[in-house]
């Protein structure tokens, strides 16, 4: 073996983004033990800032060792017990693993289906809340990266709340770029990951527990199955204080990068980073449809951060997306499911955020799109 040199990239899929040479930096430091007090005492500055970045004073805020999706089996093992009943909005494959992990976690899945590429209709969700009174939690993908569908998030909450139901929510792709006030909205479970808006390296993900999702967890008939997982574990590990219990070895390096993207974000600002990320989806519908390229939703409510382009007619996708790869260093994402060799996944997250990157691309396929 040799050691590995990757080629430059300039990542515009659904995830992950490129790093600022601040975070890579910060991963280059020192190992410290996770027990280690300078360790524990960065541990509670990456709290504070996943408190700020969401919106919530929630005491049970952290950011787990694992991808988004781990996040996503935390907040499902913790929030549902086996046997209980769980509504879960299905508009795009990110839900539909929602689902699966509701399944298989012994639980009984509620289902209210949308098609793929369409909002959540509000109405049919109160109908399915009224009919199931027994389901106490509902589930919704905040974001969904399958379609670049976002939904009324806030609106979905009010709803949870009106019935006295708990809100679980997907926000992987969507912390850091879609506007999230998580106490003022009144979410009970929000998770996210690493490595789209915030531009930090896969594998850290953050997520926060109300104070009433916390007593519900308390209340559990059952121990949580996933051992791993069960949060009240954990909270000896990241419960805020000097003297921390032994959980697991947590990814020290992962969290020095999540800890300086969390700086960076500060330092700009969480309503400017917003606002810059809507500014660049704005921009990049203009000059999309300058180049006769359009978007599957509209953009009343696409995320941000994310433009599902359909590829013109007659024209290949695996081709297009491995002549921008190969001869500009682009990564484009594919689409799934049903919209599988129909759209690209276009992503401007984070550290790529910038209209700079929307004119580098446009320039890119209009120089491919011109041969077919």
């Amino acid at each position: 073996m040799k050691s590995f040199n990757p080629p430059k990239r300039l990542l515009l899929g659904p995830g992950p983004s490129n790093l600022s040479p601040r975070v890579s930096n910060a991963m280059s430091q020192s190992v410290l033990g996770h027990l280690d007090p300078d360790f524990v005492g960065m541990m509670d500055e990456v709290k504070a800032g996943l408190q700020y970045v969401m919106r919530t004073e929630n005491p049970v805020t952290l950011a787990i060792s694992g991808p988004g999706s781990a996040a996503m089996e935390m907040a499902i093992v913790n929030m549902i017990e086996p046997g209980e009943k769980a509504i879960i909005c299905q508009n795009g494959y990110f839900s539909s693993r929602m689902r699966e992990m509701i399944v298989r976690n012994a639980s009984i899945p509620v289902d209210v289906i949308f098609e793929w590429g369409k909002a959540i209709d509000l109405t049919v969700l109160e109908d399915t809340i009224e009919a199931h009174p027994d389901a106490k939690v509902v589930c919704v993908v905040f974001a969904e990266t399958s379609t670049g569908v976002q939904a009324d998030l806030k609106s979905i909450a009010d709803l949870c709340h009106k019935y006295n139901r708990f809100l679980v929510a997907d926000a992987v792709p969507a912390l850091g770029g879609s506007v999230i006030k998580v106490d003022e909205w009144g979410i009970d479970v929000l998770f996210s990951g690493s490595q789209k808006c915030l531009s930090c390296t896969p594998g850290v993900s953050p997520i926060t527990f109300s104070d009433r999702a916390v007593e519900r967890i308390k209340n559990r008939n059952q121990k949580v199955m996933n051992w791993f997982y069960d949060i009240s574990s954990m909270l000896g590990y990241w419960g805020g204080n000097q003297k921390r219990t032994y959980h697991h070895t947590a990814p020290i390096h992962s969290l020095y990068a999540l800890h300086e993207t969390l700086c960076m974000i500060q330092e700009e600002g969480i309503e400017n980073r917003w606002k810059r990320h809507v500014e660049v989806r704005d921009y990049a519908h203009q000059k999309f449809a300058e180049i006769g390229l359009n978007t599957l939703v509209p953009k009343e409510i696409q995320m941000p951060q994310l433009h599902p382009v359909l590829v013109p007619e007659g024209m290949d996708d695996l081709v297009i997306r491995k002549t921008l790869l190969n001869e500009f260093g682009i990564e484009l994402g594919a689409g799934l499911g049903p919209f599988a060799g129909k759209i690209w996944r276009i992503g401007f997250m984070g550290e790529n955020a910038h209209t700079s990157n929307v004119d580098f691309l446009v320039n890119a396929l209009q120089q491919i799109l011109v041969k077919y």
